[in-house]
């Protein structure tokens, strides 16, 4: 099961001690420890998130459940193989999300600490699964609203991935309102930068840098922000054929060509890495003048390049 959670950037473990580190506390394994706690929150997310969204693939490899449908059918178990391995995905999701918590309550920090930790903790996994439920709500045969998708994606992912581990590690390390109200408004503009980078590499990725095969978000008919900004600055034919595209049962290979096509010439590509852009420009001027350790600063900026120039 431990095979599942390997992999991965790492992002919200490094934004953990990163706000621990804006304290001015120093390095410490107990912190280190309670960072890599983020890891295994982040595997209970994706394994449900495949679940719900039916993915055949993550990190390159076959998706938790169809890994453990495969074990079923191996096994010679009676019953339907493909619903044992969507239960199975689901249990072993919870038992990271308990691993995690215990990883974290059990990495050495303090219990001052950790009380000043527990809230934000609280609110990050909170918003994880609301933002969850939101993209669930969304209707395929409706595209959303930039505005609405925005709003699921800093819920479901921007504020999980930036903003909540920031504040979990400041809050670790006791500082105060005025650093964590910085951390805060860099991990929503980033958290955001982060989601829009992740649409446009579920339509336009590289699946040798991805996991994951091209246009997938759009075999999976997800609005997402990319989508969106389509439907909003298409031509009313390109629009109707991103629509009627979106009612199909199935999308093939055309169909994905279609939907980039149409992205594309819309001018949504392009506003969607302006945005990033925007997002990134504002992170750098908040670090600019926050009241920080340089060498905090310089690590929080060449994260936000990282995460929102990265290929996969």
């Amino acid at each position: 099961m431990i095979d599942f959670a390997s992999g991965g950037k790492c992002v919200r473990s490094v934004f953990v001690y990163l706000g621990w580190l804006c304290g001015g506390v120093g390095e410490s394994e107990p912190a280190l420890r309670a960072a890599a706690s983020a890891e295994l929150l982040h595997a209970f997310a994706l394994v449900q998130d495949d679940v719900m969204d039916e993915s055949q693939v993550r990190r390159g490899r076959q998706s938790a459940h169809l890994r453990l449908a495969a074990w079923h059918t191996d096994q010679g178990l009676s019953g339907s193989s493909a619903r044992f391995g969507e239960s199975a995905a689901i249990l072993v999701a919870d038992l990271y999300l308990v691993w995690a918590e215990r990883m974290l309550r059990e990495s050495g920090v303090t219990a001052a600490a950790l009380d000043r930790a527990w809230p934000r903790y609280d609110s990050m996994r909170s918003e994880l699964a609301v933002g969850q439920l939101a993209d669930l709500s969304n209707d395929a045969n409706r595209v959303p609203t930039v505005g609405a998708v925005m709003d699921i994606a800093r819920r479901k992912s921007g504020n999980y991935t930036v903003r909540r581990p920031l504040e979990l590690g400041a809050a670790m390390a006791d500082c105060d309102d005025t650093v964590i109200d910085v951390l805060g408004e860099y991990g929503e503009v980033i958290g955001e930068a982060f989601q829009l980078r992740d649409d446009l590499l579920g339509v336009f990725g590289d699946p040798s840098t991805t996991g994951k095969p091209t246009g997938d978000d759009v075999r999976e008919r997800k609005a997402t922000t990319v989508i969106a900004l389509a439907d909003q600055l298409a031509g009313p034919s390109d629009r109707a054929r991103l629509r009627d595209l979106w009612r199909e049962e199935f999308i093939d290979e055309q169909g994905v060509a279609l939907a980039q096509a149409v992205i594309t010439d819309s001018g949504a590509r392009q506003r969607a890495e302006q945005m990033i852009g925007d997002r990134v420009e504002h992170a750098r001027r908040l670090l600019d003048v926050a009241d920080l350790e340089p060498s905090v600063a310089d690590a929080l900026h060449r994260m936000a390049l990282l995460s929102t120039h990265r290929t996969h």
